[in-house]
């Protein structure tokens, strides 16, 4: 009896063990990786650095540091690296050519920074079907306007200067780039593999004796060989002339615009992800928060798109940033209520597609969201409605942020606050095209609706004004977009 009963028992457990060895399969097989680097396995890294002004752009390189781009690229051959790009190319700065230079861009930091990513791109180009794909992408981003400097324009449109007060700025030369230094990858023990970015935004200071009262960034990569994902450490701190400080990790376009920039960019992105058939899958731990002022996005998704739904060109007048940003801090209140309406969206949509109107007191999920803005040249806005800032972009820009709650269970992000904040290590899996196809997003009344294909995919923070110095501190690996095989191609 017992012999035919633990037969029984082994008969049930192999069959089991089929099954969800199928059923695992089958929904790997479900999946395309969208990335070069699927899940952030690949020994042989390829990792960029993008340093930015308020209206993502440069206007002047930091003394000594050339323009601000990077690359740590780099082949293995058994326990040897072969890096792809030099710290001269590294730190090429206007006035010195490259191979490929426009020479119209040859003293433009603006326009010298956009050619030398695509030079470092070219660098370190790793051949792939259906693409070619360069790198993940480091964006740091100051937040400092000089509103007298007429640098930023208002939704595309050149304007002259104007009086402060709106946004931080200690005065001339706010607005400026980093000291930046590079740690290029190399091995620090038996199989393991380092490397790092860092700086301050303060020039001429000096932080290995610490890093109090200034500001300071950092992001360190590790990984044994052949063995996991790669690890990126991120530390970012604000200090009292640097209160607004952006850090993100980013899967951008391989080619094309990426969300936010009006010029070719380089990315990991060998297939840009269409709502609604892809999923992101990342690991995040995130040690220290950064504040009350840390919008911490476990996932910013960018793309653009004009107002009649017709893709981007490049005419940053009629061109319009799109954005969708989760934030996970629970210290970040729902600016949408009954009583604000101006900062909701004009609806929600359920996973159902049911229409739930903003005025709809009974139903609306108004702490779902943070904060909804509109494109500041949108022409048939429903009132009330809230502009989105016109500087911080250089064409106008719609903004949808959304917090923790139930409603979003469905699609797998968080359902209440606290959901993957510091202590709560987790890998989330999110189904960013299903929820990103039913979020409003603004067109004009009568056009074909867009498609929404989504250029840039990114995790980290932005530490918007902090009144004091904050100190945010986060890890993030096994990063991944994962499309269903019938996704069409859009690059």
């Amino acid at each position: 009896m017992k012999t035919k009963m633990d037969n029984r028992i082994l008969i049930l457990f192999c069959t089991l063990n089929v099954f969800f060895s199928a059923f695992s399969y089958a929904l790997k097989q479900q999946y395309i990786s969208a990335v070069g680097d699927p899940g952030m396995q690949r020994d042989e890294l390829r990792i960029a650095f993008e340093g930015w002004n308020f209206c993502n752009e440069i206007g002047k390189e930091a003394p000594g540091m050339g323009s601000p781009r990077a690359a740590d690229c780099f082949d293995l051959s058994g326990s040897s690296l072969k890096h792809r790009v030099t710290e001269a190319d590294n730190n090429l700065g206007v006035g010195t050519p490259f191979p490929g230079l426009n020479p119209k861009a040859l003293k433009n930091p603006d326009l010298y920074a956009v050619e030398k990513e695509l030079y470092l791109g070219s660098l370190c180009e790793v051949a792939d079907t259906p693409n070619p794909w360069q790198f993940w992408m480091v964006m740091l981003k100051n937040g400092n306007y000089d509103t007298m400097s007429g640098l930023c324009p208002e939704n595309g449109k050149k304007v002259g200067p104007f009086k402060p007060g709106r946004f931080p700025c200690f005065g001339d030369g706010c607005m400026n780039q980093p000291i930046f230094y590079h740690q290029p990858t190399d091995f620090t023990g038996t199989g393991t593999l380092r490397g790092s970015y860092n700086g301050t935004y303060e020039l001429g200071s000096n932080f290995t004796d610490g890093i109090d009262n200034i500001s300071f960034y950092e992001v360190v990569w590790e990984k044994k060989v052949g063995i996991g994902s790669w690890v990126f450490s991120h530390k970012l701190k604000t200090s009292k002339k640097y209160p607004w400080l952006m850090l993100y990790l980013r899967a951008d376009a391989s080619k094309g615009f990426s969300g936010g920039y009006h010029y070719d960019t380089r990315g990991m992105l060998k297939t840009l992800p269409e709502s609604p058939n892809f999923k992101v899958r990342l690991s995040l731990d995130v040690k220290r928060g950064g504040g009350p002022k840390s919008q911490f996005y476990l996932i910013d998704i960018g793309s653009c798109w004009k107002n009649n739904g017709a893709p981007c060109d490049g005419d940053v007048l009629t061109d319009v940033t799109r954005y969708s940003e989760m934030i996970i801090n629970p210290e970040t209140p729902a600016w949408c209520s009954p009583k604000n309406l101006i900062n909701c969206p004009p609806f929600h949509r359920t996973p159902n597609n049911t229409m739930i109107y903003r005025n709809d007191t009974a139903h609306f999920p108004y702490s779902a969201y943070h904060y909804y803005c509109a494109p500041g040249n949108a022409q048939h806005l429903e009132q009330p409605v809230s502009l989105c800032d016109p500087y911080s972009n250089p064409q106008a820009q719609e903004l949808v942020q959304l917090l923790p709650h139930p409603i979003w269970a469905e699609y797998g992000y968080p359902t209440k606050p606290g959901e993957g904040w510091v202590g709560d290590a987790r890998t989330w899996e999110l189904d960013v095209g299903g929820l990103s196809s039913r979020l409003y997003f603004y067109q004009d009344p009568g056009t074909p609706p867009a498609r929404r294909i989504w250029t840039s995919i990114d995790v980290g923070t932005e530490i918007f004004v902090s009144n004091k110095d904050e100190v945010a501190e986060w890890t993030l690996s096994d990063f991944d977009v994962l499309l269903t095989p019938s996704t069409p191609l859009s690059l």
